[in-house]
């Protein structure tokens, strides 16, 4: 459902005339899509405008847009789209959506000379300089580099991550899609779930385990191996709604033996990988949690599972424990991302 942001009638009047600058930015998702129009001020964004919508439920991100433009009717003077996809030459194909984006119909969509298409974990990546204390639950304190590399790792309907360098001024987020990169099982019981991802998948990367059908694939593996017995009910409730939120749901209260084993292995994947990051990138700034999943399951992030998991890592294990960590709680920072990234842009 749409929301307002009530907005003085003087406010209007110096967007229209040029008095401040106002951004129509978006987080584009496989399962929803959030724009909104910002005023870019010198403390940050002010939201006017904002509205959330299924993805699925539209044939493209234009129609969207055209939809909020009209609805609407403001002046922006920038625009920007943070996307679940690889973005090359301002084109999109989503992995998780049948959209192809371009950045020039998006243009015209909101009459505009141009727009800028991110990806997803830029966004929320540029998002971070935006949030505050009560955004962030610290699962590792650890000794943060104020200007370290810091690396967003984000688990939802797909896996995505990113980094983000020192400028000397500020962090600049760097894009890629090491959420595709080949998963790595660490004992027999992933070593097997690999296995069986390999007979449905073919090649297995860490977003087939690090995701909503990825959680859903490690319980029906589980199911199948003959870990565990079944319970009718965990199987009338999926059938019934979103599995994935069925078996966290169960995991987290207790009923579900299967679907706690199933969530704690993907948090201990979740752990080994979020550290495979902070090598990666050396993210000496921190680690960050973002996606949808993270904030749900904090209670298991939480335990030591996920931190030991973490920090496993040889002869380097020293350093990945100095790393903070953190799980992002503010749903909203991919949005404000695209925002801030429209904000600084030179275009």
């Amino acid at each position: 459902m749409v929301q307002y942001w009530l907005v003085a009638v003087e406010l209007k009047k110096q967007s229209s005339s040029g008095g401040v600058m106002v951004i129509l930015a978006g987080d584009v998702g496989g399962t929803s899509t959030r724009l909104a129009y910002f005023e870019s001020t010198r403390n940050g964004l002010v939201a006017l405008a904002e509205g959330r919508y299924q993805s699925q439920e539209h044939s493209s991100l234009a129609d969207i847009v055209r939809r909020f433009a009209t609805q609407y009717r403001m002046d922006a003077q920038r625009a920007c789209f943070g996307i679940a996809g690889p973005v090359i030459d301002g084109r999109v194909r989503t992995p998780n959506l049948p959209w192809n984006i371009d950045s020039g119909e998006l243009a015209a969509a909101v009459g505009l000379k141009e727009v800028r298409l991110i990806n997803d974990l830029e966004a929320n990546t540029y998002g971070i300089a935006e949030l505050k204390a009560q955004d962030l639950l610290t699962l590792n304190p650890g000794v943060a580099d104020p200007t370290g590399t810091i690396a967003v790792v984000s688990a939802g309907t797909g896996l995505g991550e990113s980094l983000a360098y020192w400028d000397g001024a500020a962090h600049m987020p760097l894009p890629s899609e090491a959420g595709h990169a080949d998963f790595a099982a660490r004992n027999e019981v992933e070593a097997d779930l690999l296995l069986y991802l390999q007979a449905k998948h073919g090649r297995v990367s860490y977003e087939r385990v690090l995701s909503g059908p990825g959680l859903l694939d490690i319980y029906r593996f589980l199911r199948d191996r003959h870990y565990f017995q079944e319970d009718e009910a965990i199987i009338a409730a999926m059938n019934a709604g979103d599995a994935p939120a069925v078996i966290t749901r169960a995991a987290l209260d207790g009923s579900c033996p299967m679907c706690e084993k199933a969530l704690d292995i993907f948090v201990a994947v979740y752990g080994a990988e979020a550290g495979n990051a902070a090598l990666r990138f050396l993210a000496t700034g921190g680690v960050y949690l973002g996606g949808g999943i993270a904030p749900k399951i904090s209670e298991k992030l939480r335990g030591a599972s996920f931190i030991v998991a973490f920090t496993a890592k040889g002869r380097l294990s020293s350093l990945v424990q100095t790393i903070p960590v953190h799980v992002i709680l503010n749903e909203r920072t991919a949005l404000l991302g695209a925002g801030r990234a429209a904000s600084i842009s030179s275009s």
